[in-house]
């Protein structure tokens, strides 16, 4: 494979540029994700969409670490979601059609680019809380898209270079991370194989998940990603860098949700919008590949174009660990090392910022806004702050609901979702998720019968370590029953609530929660009945369906009273780390 020397100087060779990424100028000291860019241009140019000015403007962006050059990118790949998808193989279609009417053969049309459609955007939370749920729920989702699925069926057999992956199989950006990613790509061109950076744009805002694996990539409208289906370059500036550097390690009772919601804080308060964030430091090498894609996941929430991790021996781990071929474990190495895309800390940033992950508390964000960080022990504070314009009225009482009788009050939770993408392709939040609802159903815990519980997980994947490790049975148990494997509460398909709770809430406008380990908490996306929404971890959603309110401490506050009568405190059934990592060892294969 690698006789060719390396896939720079084939980029030089192919398109006649006499640059090279290891120059004189300096080059290597670039951020990766600036390198990435430069073999793009190397690869493509042709003195029309991309000259010799695009490309040595990168090389000059080292002068003043920005620069107001645009250049041609072209990116390896393209990921849609269903939402997105089915207009640009509608358009593809049309196409089809206007060409069989200057009666030319229709078959020309086709993407140009490789193109990966995966479903799963339109399942609804319709069935919950009982162990056919996923069942009903995938039944209802086919009842109400079969026009829509069985034109993606004949878009998947009538074009070329169009996969699409079926509805129940998991969430776009997850298949990304676990199955469709390379890192590094390779395809043969007039008899010899070359090799270079995958890359992508995806029509989701979140397909940033994937830099986490060091792959570049993010979201972009329809129009780029049709452009770039047909092999036409995306426009756009030389983006600034902003260097993150990551040291120490998360404590004890901390998660990657933590992180993620003090990091996007920080980088809100940075602005760093239209920029690229690339991610260094000595702490990487205690952040597993789930934690750096639960951060790069969310560069939308805290307003970057991207969040660029680089390839290192974690990289590596987790293609072997997800099954990539051994062939390609090697090619990712030995391109990374000689193209200097290894991760190093001699690189140049635009800016630099820095976080020390032991500093790092129990946190959760809301109840609008994801960047709006709340320390776990100012919750109920930050509650009554936000909602101190309602009177704090007495008790709602309801009628039987389900045959039971039952009160809600401001602040009571009626959702309460383990689901989207950022977390659920984290084992660590989603096996602690799971021993938390252990140690609550060996004491008798139970969710208050108000809340809405459900289990959206990113892909197969989890539930079969879920199974492995016999948690299932007691999220089950608790009620976050398997739902579906979508993007569900975190777009807002959360579903009906009882109806006569609907009609309690329009009654006595009462202020009702959720609690989600999604991305966005925007007022009235996860139902439009539910004003406060604030995204946690899976371990915290779990304890605040057990509380059955947000207007708690749950670091100090009982959330429960166990078969004996007495009191059930947070710090009584959370799991250590010690817990999680042992049982993740035994169940994650």
């Amino acid at each position: 494979f690698f006789k060719q020397k390396t896939a720079y100087e084939i980029g030089v060779r192919l398109v006649g540029s006499e640059m090279c990424i290891r120059d004189s100028s300096g080059i290597s000291k670039l951020p990766n994700s600036l390198k990435v860019l430069l073999e793009n241009l190397l690869r493509f140019e042709d003195d029309l969409t991309v000259n010799k000015t695009q490309i040595e403007s990168i090389s000059k962006w080292l002068n003043d670490k920005s620069s107001t050059t645009e250049i041609a990118y072209r990116p390896s790949r393209v990921l849609m979601q269903d939402y997105t998808g089915i207009p640009a193989i509608a358009d593809l279609a049309a196409m089809r059609d206007a060409v069989k009417s200057k009666k030319v053969d229709p078959n020309k049309i086709n993407p140009l680019t490789t193109v990966d459609l995966v479903i799963d955007h339109s399942v609804m939370v319709d069935n919950y809380a009982t162990k056919d749920s996923f069942n009903k729920n995938v039944e209802k989702e086919f009842l109400r898209n079969g026009e829509r699925y069985s034109f993606l069926k004949w878009g998947q057999n009538a074009f070329n270079n169009l996969r699409v992956v079926p509805p129940g199989t998991g969430i776009c950006h997850q298949v990304n991370l676990e199955y469709l990613a390379k890192v590094v790509w390779s395809h043969e061109h007039k008899g010899n194989w070359y090799a270079y950076p995958d890359t992508l744009v995806g029509t989701d805002s979140h397909t940033t998940m994937v830099n986490g694996l060091s792959v570049l990539g993010w979201g972009v409208g329809g129009i780029e990603a049709e452009a770039a289906m047909l092999g036409q370059p995306i426009s756009m500036l030389i983006p600034e860098v902003v260097g993150f550097e990551i040291t120490g390690k998360l404590s004890e009772g901390t998660t990657a949700t933590d992180l993620v919601l003090t990091i996007v804080q920080m980088l809100r308060e940075k602005n760093v919008v239209g920029k690229f964030v690339e991610y260094f430091g000595e702490g990487l090498k205690n952040l597993t590949l789930a934690d750096r894609a639960t951060i790069a996941n969310m560069a939308p929430e805290y307003g970057a174009t991207c969040g660029f991790f680089p390839i290192d021996d974690e990289t590596l781990k987790y293609l072997e660990f997800s099954g990539r071929d051994k062939n390609q474990l090697e090619i990712v190495k030995r391109y990374a090392q000689e193209q200097g895309l290894w991760v190093s800390d001699d690189i140049v940033f635009t800016d630099t910022l820095k976080l020390d992950m032991s500093t790092v508390v129990p946190t959760i964000s809301g109840p609008k806004r994801p960047q709006d960080k709340v320390l776990l022990t100012e919750a109920s504070k930050d509650f009554d702050l936000n909602f101190k314009n309602i009177t704090k009225r007495e008790t709602f009482s309801t009628s039987k609901v389900d045959g039971t009788d039952y009160e809600i009050k401001d602040g009571s939770i009626l959702i309460a979702a383990i689901t989207s993408c950022t977390n659920t392709s984290n084992p660590n939040v989603l096996i602690g998720a799971g021993l938390l609802a252990k140690k609550a159903c060996d004491i008798g815990l139970k969710t208050k019968p108000w809340v809405k519980t459900s289990l959206a997980p990113g892909s197969q994947v989890v539930t079969d370590y879920l199974e492995k490790s016999g948690l299932n049975k007691y999220l089950d148990e608790l009620g976050f029953n398997l739902v579906g494997y979508g993007c569900t509460t975190c777009i807002g398909n959360s579903g009906p609530l009882d109806p006569q709770l609907e009609a309690l809430i329009r009654e006595q406008k009462a202020v009702v929660a959720s609690v989600l380990s999604g991305n966005r908490n925007f007022e009235g996306r996860v139902n439009p009945l539910v004003q406060p929404s604030y995204l946690a971890s899976p371990p915290l959603v779990v304890a605040y369906a057990l509380a059955g309110t947000v207007d708690v401490n749950l670091m100090t506050d009982p959330i429960g009273q166990d078969q004996n009568g007495n009191d059930v405190f947070l710090n009584d059934i959370w799991p250590t780390n010690h817990e999680i990592e042992a049982l993740m060892e035994r169940s994650v294969t």
